[in-house]
């Protein structure tokens, strides 16, 4: 990795010269770095953590995860992301991915966010630089948003799996007679109805924070509903990432799909899809149960600790 640089060919970047030293493919250890340096490791670190308010260690670590998580959201395995950013094991790297991100690497998409918290602004940037940010936030080292945005996509994913599974007669049977969440979304009455209520939602919102017409409604039969999930959820994990980005929880939104246009603040947006996609998860569990299905509790702490297995990222 190599950090861009407005100085002239025979000017001489000292900060440049450490930030390449740590980034080298082979420099695994302080001493590594230090070596390529031409300093001390004593004085490497001293100068490196100065200058940047960062260990060496801490630095190339984290930007190597960066790296990581873009390369997993551009196709790369677990596996191959895990070794090249030096991890010895998979399993570590997964602890040390889902600690950094507040998801597994598994839930990583191609629109998912890949910076970490940062004092000084470093940042891997594709495909092989690193970008400075002008004016760094720091960012809290887990993101509850996007763990509790990655969980609920995946526990819909799961419940559509497991419904799907159903005979068409208990999927779409009236378990909770006169059940309404929302009254302007209607009835949801059956697992059918609550699945496909939990998905348009998305559906609906994301028209309206892209600007685009309003969503005709879609198939709800199982097979329908995993395909319409799926693009929603990359497109709102995408959507929310960006927002978190930007610091952009108090944008308003004027949503014109409205009749009259009405505005609401972003971050009022995502804890509403938050708030009721939970209550609407909780009762497809319900009704599965009441099929005759085992389906988990749909805990947080349970998805990140077996999340990994279920989707096959341990070897």
């Amino acid at each position: 990795m190599t950090v861009p640089t407005d100085e002239p060919p025979s000017g001489r970047d000292r900060l440049r010269e450490l930030l390449d030293a740590v980034l080298d493919e082979d420099s695994t250890r302080l001493a590594d770095m230090a070596d390529r340096a031409h300093s001390s490791p004593f004085h490497f670190s001293r100068r490196l953590s100065r200058d940047t308010g960062e260990s060496p260690v801490a630095l190339r670590r984290r930007v190597l995860l960066e790296r990581a998580a873009w390369q997993i959201g551009q196709g790369s395995s677990v596996t191959d992301a895990a070794f090249a950013a030096g991890y010895e094991s998979v399993e570590g790297f997964i602890r040390a991915f889902t600690r950094a991100f507040g998801h597994p690497p598994g839930a990583t998409t191609a629109g998912s966010g890949r910076w970490l918290p940062a004092p000084n602004g470093v940042h891997f940037h594709p495909p092989i630089h690193l970008w400075v940010e002008g004016n760094p936030r720091s960012r809290p080292a887990m993101d509850l948003t996007a763990l509790q945005i990655h969980h609920d996509v995946d526990d819909t994913a799961l419940l559509i799996r497991l419904a799907a599974e159903l005979p068409e007669e208990d999927y779409r049977k009236v378990w909770s007679p006169g059940r309404t969440v929302l009254t302007w979304d209607g009835p949801e009455e059956s697992i059918a109805a609550t699945l496909e209520h939990l998905v348009r939602s998305k559906e609906v919102w994301l028209a309206s924070i892209e600007g685009s017409d309003f969503p005709a409604r879609g198939f709800d039969d199982p097979a329908s509903l995993m395909s319409r999930h799926e693009e929603a959820g990359a497109r709102w994990i995408a959507a929310v990432d960006d927002m978190g980005r930007r610091d952009a929880w108090g944008d308003r939104l004027i949503d014109a799909l409205c009749d009259p246009p009405e505005s609401f603040l972003l971050g009022g947006v995502v804890a509403h899809v938050l708030t009721y996609a939970a209550h609407r998860r909780q009762a497809v569990r319900h009704m599965l149960r009441s099929s005759g299905v085992e389906v988990g509790h749909g805990d947080p702490l349970e998805w990140l600790q077996n999340r990994n297995e279920r989707r096959g990222d341990t070897p």
